[in-house]
């Protein structure tokens, strides 16, 4: 069952990446490109492209299989990665598919039924239900996915009706599934997980475990392997949690089961059936090709890896074309692309491409790896000082500020880092070492936490001191649902419409009281960055 060529159902860095080692392996490879992505840099690196109509039909994928004469197919991550459907269909047409069977996707991919076999498997959950059984604050996650999309954490019963709309939204726009559900808010944990590699033969392995905490919007940031969280002994208790949910759903292929961890205390989230962006820093530490191992797997292979030691230190940033204060998504051409040396770098751009809204805009991802983890945040700061990006705004002075930040350096980050340090602020003085780090009985009281970047107030406004106010596009998207029509009176921080971009929802709000003018947009209507929506008057 060796495989000769292979498609990607994929595009950007993650289509590159399984090219390279494909190439190694002396396996031909098929890109796909969806007619707005036609000249993208994964269509030009692979031996050959198919034009498919769009990356979320399977049928075009198994189309382009066919005609190149692909005899299997790779998902990579997101679009159809996790869809057993997608598996079951390649299946169907003869082809191997590079990942999960498609009975162990269907029981972890819906969180519902994988928190069901985590508990049955003796693995810690947190609870879920009924918001008036759980509490608030509470979380409203989307059943089918991940990645942040479909996420709504609601403090106040009063936000409960609109944040499970808009969850539902996100939710059928990413995985073509509305089902959400609520489970108890853990405040500012850890996000930890664990790698998985699993044959066809029943053996499961673990490939140690990643940090993954700093994240903006639910989605990471930066992550590294190992975890400055874990010792010898809780390292091994979250792997045998995550080989038993593994076998538990029969699980092939490379997976990930992610956690969350409060103090010594930890809490299965779900298993992600496929590989994931993080998945260098893992190869850094363990020398493992994670991607070579899903071929072999695929193959009917046994594993050749083996649990790992893990060697050294190493730390991943993603570099994105998005404003480095408020995260939301920008576009256009990159005119300028200086990446750095000296570090492991999986670019889905090239100089002279353009970032569009369609897709994840993800420039590339800089990993380093050290023999401590000093070692590794030096190399990714002199790379992150390289590292030149111009045409469109970028997260790099966001990544430096970062890198350099005391509570990352000492290892002290939880998911609520960037609403106590919001981002580009000032760092604190240099934290404290050894016994008096924390609080002691003579420490003044800490100062309140600083607030959450605002993502609900970026549209820019101009006022209350004047007559009149124009609210514009703060990125590229489109007009999902108008909330306001001229005439009405709105209320301070009131929705006016909601703009979506990369199947994420940002609410343009008013920025005080006000009487609507004018409303420049309609439902479904493609906007610019900076173009006028709404005017109000007072």
């Amino acid at each position: 069952m060796e495989i000769s060529k292979l498609l990607v159902a994929n595009r950007g860095e993650i289509a590159v990446r399984v090219f390279r080692t494909a190439g190694e392996l002396g396996i031909a490879t098929v890109a796909v490109a969806a007619p707005d992505d036609r000249g993208a840099l994964h269509a030009r690196e692979a031996d050959e492209t198919v034009e498919i109509a769009g990356y979320l039909q399977s049928e075009e994928h198994i189309r382009a299989a066919k005609v190149s004469g692909a005899d299997a197919v790779h998902p990579g991550y997101g679009f159809l990665a996790e869809s057993p459907a997608f598996a079951e269909a390649v299946e169907a047409a003869e082809l191997i598919f590079v990942g999960p069977t498609p009975e162990a996707l269907r029981a972890g991919g819906d969180k519902l039924e994988a928190k069901r076999i985590a508990r049955e498997a003796g693995v810690p959950v947190v609870p879920e239900g009924e918001p008036e059984e759980i509490g608030y604050p509470l979380v409203v996650k989307a059943a089918a996915g991940g990645g942040g999309r479909g996420m709504r954490v609601v403090r106040v019963p009063g936000a409960l009706e609109e944040a499970l709309e808009a969850a539902r939204r996100e939710a059928a726009a990413a995985f073509g599934d509305d089902r959400v559900f609520c489970e108890r808010y853990v405040e500012g944990p850890r996000h930890v997980e664990i790698q998985l590699l699993a044959d066809s033969a029943g053996t499961v392995i673990t490939l140690g475990e990643r940090e993954c905490s700093i994240q903006r919007r639910h989605q990471k940031v930066l992550e590294e392997s190992p975890s400055p969280a874990l010792d010898a002994a809780l390292r091994r208790e979250m792997s045998d949690a995550a080989v038993a949910f593994a076998r538990a759903v029969n699980y092939r292929s490379a997976g990930t089961a992610e956690f969350m961890l409060d103090g010594r205390d930890f809490y299965f989230l779900e298993l992600n059936g496929r590989i994931q962006v993080e998945h260098p820093v893992t190869e850094a530490v363990t020398g493992i090709d994670i991607v070579r191992e899903q071929i072999r797997v695929a193959q009917g292979d046994s594993l050749e890896a083996r649990n790992s030691l893990l060697l050294g230190h190493a730390i991943e940033v993603r570099l994105y074309a998005e404003d480095p204060r408020t995260f939301l998504p920008q576009a256009g051409t990159v005119t300028r692309l200086r990446l750095p040396d000296g570090v492991r770098v999986d670019a889905g751009v090239a100089e002279g491409d353009e970032v569009g809204v369609a897709y994840d805009p993800m420039i590339a991802k800089l990993i380093a790896h050290g023999h401590t983890r000093d070692d590794a945040l030096a190399q990714l700061r002199r790379a992150l000082a390289e590292t030149r990006v111009e045409g469109l705004t970028t997260n790099l002075p966001f990544l430096r500020w970062l890198v350099a930040h005391p509570a990352l350096r000492a290892g002290e980050t939880t998911t609520a880092f960037l609403e106590e340090y919001p981002p580009l602020s000032e760092p604190p003085p240099r934290l404290p070492a050894g016994p008096w780090r924390g609080a002691w009985r003579l420490n003044l009281p800490p100062p309140a936490p600083a607030p959450p970047p605002d993502l609900e107030s970026t549209a820019h406004a101009h006022g209350p001191g004047t007559e009149e106010s124009a609210l514009t596009a703060p990125m590229p998207g489109t007009v999902i649902k108008v909330l306001a029509a001229p005439g009405d009176r709105v209320e301070p921080r009131q929705p006016l419409l909601l703009l979506e971009a990369m199947k994420m929802e940002t609410p343009v709000v008013s920025p005080y009281e006000a009487s609507v003018k004018a409303v420049h947009v309609a439902e479904g209507e493609r906007v610019a960055g900076g173009q006028l929506l709404v005017e109000l008057e007072q």
